[in-house]
């Protein structure tokens, strides 16, 4: 009963998506939890998805983080996956999870890039091409939610990433930079997480031969292969 009720209200969301502004609804009666929609350029649609803590500490010498999670792929989504499946507040069959990081900050899921889970386009040409593309959207994103917010661009702001998603972690990281200093953008950037994030797939692929060989799952011949494999078969080198 409880997903049938969260599937509507998203459903609600798609058809209740308004151009030009970020639509946001909230789910229960204390307003814990803001998900919705901004539109990061003309026709293109970003879900976000913010978890406000239970536990959080009132403290000026400390403020309360929030965590900004991107998924990797790149294409997976951050509210499905990241959210129920890893470190949000409720599993896959909506029951409590007694590890979610909302013991430690406040979670922003976003389905990123437009395209990805419940974001979208309303016309195909409108798909980012590049990690830079996916970026802006996401610093557009953030700009739209935490500008107008003052318990929002009070808290220092963590991306964190994993998997391709790293790739546009470090693309955003930047670009929240740079929109800061130039007043863009309201908010304190604590800093850029990468967890098994895919930045240098040519350096990974070097290390699993030897990974591979201290569990003991190759001897050395078995190395010497796996590394000549990698030099016969990479065009980098």
């Amino acid at each position: 009963m409880k997903r049938s009720v969260a599937q509507l209200v998203i459903l609600c969301l798609i058809v209740s998506c308004t151009n030009g502004e970020t639509k946001a609804v909230r789910s229960n009666s204390d307003g814990s939890e803001v998900w919705g929609y901004a539109e990061v350029r003309p026709k293109a649609h970003m879900f976000w998805w913010h978890y406000k803590s239970p536990y959080r500490v009132e403290d000026p010498s400390k403020p309360w983080p929030i965590i900004l999670w991107l998924q990797g792929g790149p294409g997976a989504s951050g509210v499905g996956i990241g959210n129920f499946q890893e470190v949000g507040p409720l599993d896959t069959f909506l029951k409590p999870r007694n590890s979610t990081w909302l013991k430690k900050a406040d979670l922003l899921f976003v389905d990123s890039p437009v395209g990805s889970g419940y974001s979208f386009v309303e016309e195909k040409d409108l798909y980012v091409k590049s990690d830079e593309e996916a970026a802006k959207d996401l610093t557009t994103l953030l700009q739209q939610l935490f500008n107008k917010n003052q318990i929002l661009n009070q808290s220092p702001l963590y991306i964190v990433a994993e998997s391709y998603g790293g790739k546009i972690a470090v693309k955003l990281g930047l670009s929240v930079f740079d929109s800061v200093q130039s007043g863009k953008l309201k908010l304190h950037l604590g800093g850029v997480v990468l967890g098994d994030s895919w930045i240098s797939p040519e350096d990974y692929v070097f290390s699993w031969g030897p990974l591979l060989k201290y569990v003991s799952r190759l001897d050395y011949k078995g190395l010497d292969l796996s590394n000549r494999s990698i030099l016969i078969h990479n065009p980098f080198f």
